[in-house]
């Protein structure tokens, strides 16, 4: 039997299937067996022998090991320490909120999650000023692609303060960067946290977008012991050289780390977002006739980029939010014959669609976010003709999809995700879109690793026992659906 969290698991007993195992034995209750972290054997229950340590399902649905398919790690672990701002509605309030807030230990105030896109008064740098006084204060845009300082923070970083104390796209960046430069104790101690938060979810694995040089600091990990998840990790355009140097190569396993840890894509930013209004679109945003978004990357740019990496072996994942991004991203790919992803994608031409399908461009998306954006949509994108948020309509194309959150712009939670693609509502609305909503088994499929690994003989022994039955689970149960039990590898890494 079962001790503890840790364990390495022999047989887990009376397990309902998902998955095409499932049209084998129906719905009625297995065992699976397994040695060496892999199922190595599937029978109805009583049949397999139960040796070693065996964990009870009792009739529990079991799926397959869940997958964030986009998460920056780091950030998203500190941001437990951080002021909350996703309930606050307004620029006052938030000044406010932050003017009250405790300071960290390095004297600085941080807030994260704002979306002043929704607020009815506009953030100024003489409003923050005259609630956080001296005291250097941040506060980071949900979608991270703006930051709302104070003037001693601009002083602190040595930027020109700007009227409304805002910096955006390259400059927030960078404002990131330097706030999530822990010492290497303290971001490894929060991503271990963070890491067994996301197993009691049922995570098994991530894809980390960590705005940093990342092979060090996992390989560090890996060796003191860290083992809550696989991880694949992505770097930037500065470090292109240095990854195609080092000889890395997308899916190659990170040496030193028994397995845990692969080397993932090249990350390009080629536009802004919906929230700070930078997302490259074809028509103009709602409040301001002359905006249309901005391209961070330049066609030529972005095509000699991928040109590099697909030469080193190395896939890209292409940050591309508006239509215009999306379509410039789609071009890079069909010259370059580049494989990989376009991470977002929440705004494509309906001509695009067959392009992304044929090209075999796996559409990374956050299903997550058409329940948080659906009234900037309304208030930002009313006059955009491309499809907004589609995920039905990616599915239906033929486009390969994997879902996740973006971590930190929303939680780290599958089941969020997962109810959110089913459901395209948050709350007591009437679904969004309802046209593109999709169901479970496919959104399962796309939550798990790289969109479609099921539970199967001789697969990974990753799995998730559930204490409701998601194939049937309404909103409010979906989303917040208990996990009995994570297994990784074969190895407990939750038990309830």
């Amino acid at each position: 039997m079962v001790t503890a969290r840790g364990d390495h698991v022999d047989l887990v007993r009376a397990v309902r299937l998902t998955g095409p195992l499932a049209l084998t034995f129906g719905d009625e209750p297995v065992d699976l067996a397994i040695r060496g972290g892999r199922i190595v054997d599937a029978a109805p229950t009583g049949v397999l022998a139960s040796r070693g340590v065996v964990l009870e399902g009792e009739g529990r649905r079991v799926v397959a090991g869940l997958w964030d398919h986009h998460v920056h790690t780091v950030q998203w672990a500190l941001n437990a320490d951080r002021v909350p701002l996703g309930e606050v509605h307004s620029a006052a309030e938030a000044a406010r909120v932050m003017g009250d807030a405790d300071a960290l230990a390095d004297g600085r105030r941080v807030g994260a999650g704002m979306r002043d896109a929704l607020w009815p008064d506009a953030p100024s740098l003489a409003l923050l000023d005259e609630r956080t006084g001296d005291r250097p204060t941040y506060l980071i845009n949900a979608d991270v692609h703006s930051v709302w300082l104070n003037s001693a923070a601009f002083r602190r970083e040595g930027f020109a303060p700007t009227a409304d104390g805002m910096l955006r796209e390259e400059d927030a960046f960078e404002i990131s960067r330097r706030l999530n430069a822990a010492d290497d104790l303290t971001a490894d101690g929060a991503v271990r946290r963070a890491a067994d938060r996301a197993a009691a979810r049922g995570v098994t694995g991530i894809v980390d977008f960590d705005m940093a040089w990342n092979a060090e600091a996992w390989l560090r990990r890996a060796e003191a012991g860290f083992a809550a998840h696989r991880v694949e990790f992505a770097f930037y355009a500065a470090d292109l050289p240095r990854a195609i140097a080092q000889g890395l190569r997308t899916g190659d396993e990170l040496r030193g780390t028994a397995g845990l840890v692969h080397v993932g894509p090249l990350k390009l930013i080629t536009d802004g977002s919906l929230g700070t209004r930078t997302a490259a679109c074809s028509h103009a945003y709602d409040d301001d006739p002359a905006n249309f978004g901005v391209l961070n990357i330049e066609p030529d740019r972005l095509r000699d980029l991928l040109t590099e990496a697909t030469a080193s072996g190395i896939e890209v994942a292409v940050h591309a939010i508006g239509d215009r991004a999306v379509a410039s991203a789609l071009d890079a790919f069909t010259y370059t014959q580049a494989r990989g992803t376009i991470e977002h994608a929440q705004l494509v031409r309906h001509a695009d669609l067959a392009r992304f399908a044929r090209l075999g461009v796996v559409a990374s998306v956050q299903p997550e976010h058409a329940v948080d954006d659906r009234d900037m949509v309304g208030s930002l994108w009313q006059h955009q003709q491309a499809l907004s948020h589609p995920l039905a309509s990616l599915l239906e194309a033929g486009i390969p999809v994997r879902f996740g959150s973006d971590a930190p712009v929303a939680p780290l939670d599958p089941w969020l995700t997962i109810a959110a693609a089913v459901h395209r509502t948050g709350d007591d609305r009437e679904p969004w879109q309802p046209g593109e909503r999709v169901g479970v088994e496919s959104a399962l499929r796309a939550s798990s690793r790289h969109g479609g690994t099921d539970i199967e003989i001789g697969g990974a022994a990753d799995l998730v026992l559930c204490d409701s039955d998601p194939l049937t689970a309404d909103r409010v149960e979906l989303r917040r659906m208990p996990v009995s039990a994570t297994l990784f590898d074969g190895r407990l890494t939750h038990l309830q």
